[in-house]
């Protein structure tokens, strides 16, 4: 036997030995919040498999996924839908079952419950009717996107799907200009490049890494600047998940060259007002600082629109 087969076998038993550990104790009656893996099964925890097989009933968004899952441990728990659908007519039904005693596991289609879905209802619910809420920790696409991205992660916001309409999106978009903080988002497949684009419009030039099927077989990083990707975008659709992490704003990096630069192209457009206002916003700069220099390249040129 080979000194890696031999580490391989002893890996092996700690791992039966540990996962029988935690399949002994006894589950508590309550709301088990159990991450699952957002692609690949190997992802699944030891105690995620003890709570589902131990279960009396998992909740998951689309039981027809998620069998999938329980098939392949052979974990034989019952699975039962909730979300956005039926969650109002559910939500009772599960605070009477827990009511009962029971062990009730919820999951998401993938990754960690209640990051985006609508499972925090029940959660706060289930608090309400004075029952017990247990969190397995597990994968999470957004923060998987953030370690592999590249970008700040000692302050983040998690922004969820932006609205699927231009328009609507660009207004969401400008509530998040000033946010000191990484910006992280989930995007369909097919409005990812209408996405960047708008990014890059609102935004600014900041530097982001779009993040595709995350733990899968066709895994893939695409890093630039927003301007870079909404160019390399243009007109293509991709497939699979997919996670945005967008850099904060340049804030106290920009120089008096940034805010000139960005002045000039605003005032070709909009009045001064308008124009500082924007330019502030997009590079996080003091608007004194901002309209001192708006006032300078009056003072050269006539670059702004008359102001109303």
């Amino acid at each position: 036997m080979t000194e890696g087969s031999a580490i391989s076998a002893t890996v092996t038993e700690r791992i039966v030995a540990e996962f029988t550990r935690v399949a002994m104790r006894e589950l508590s009656p309550g709301l088990h919040i159990v991450a699952t893996p957002i692609g690949n099964l190997g992802d699944i925890t030891l105690r995620a498999l003890s709570v589902l097989a131990a279960a009396d009933i998992i909740y998951c968004e689309d039981t027809r996924h998620s069998r999938t899952l329980i098939s392949h441990f052979s974990l034989g728990s019952k699975l039962a839908a909730y979300h956005e659908h039926n969650a109002e007519r559910e939500r009772p039904r599960i605070v009477e079952r827990l009511d009962a005693g029971e062990r009730i596991a919820l999951i998401s289609d993938a990754g960690t419950p209640l990051i985006s879905d609508p499972g925090y209802k029940l959660v706060r619910d289930v608090i309400a009717a004075g029952h017990a809420v247990y969190a397995l920790p597990g994968a999470c696409a957004a923060v998987a996107a953030m370690t592999v991205a590249g970008l700040p992660t000692d302050s983040f916001m998690f922004a969820g799907f932006l609205p699927a309409k231009s328009g609507q999106r660009q207004s969401r978009l400008k509530e998040l200009i000033a946010v000191p903080a990484t910006l992280v988002f989930y995007e369909a497949p097919t409005r990812i490049a209408e996405a960047i684009a708008d990014m890059a419009n609102v935004l600014g030039d900041r530097q982001c890494a779009i993040t595709r099927e995350l733990t899968k077989l066709h895994e893939e990083v695409m890093r630039g600047s927003l301007q870079e990707l909404a160019s390399a975008l243009a007109g293509t659709t991709l497939r699979g998940e997919i996670a945005i992490v967008v850099a904060p704003p340049i804030a106290m990096a920009a120089s008096d060259e940034d805010i000139t630069s960005a002045l000039a192209v605003a005032l070709e457009a909009a009045s001064t007002r308008d124009a500082v206002r924007l330019v502030a916003e997009r590079l996080g700069a003091a608007k004194t600082r901002v309209y001192d220099l708006a006032m300078t390249l009056k003072r050269e040129g006539p670059l702004q629109r008359e102001d109303n």
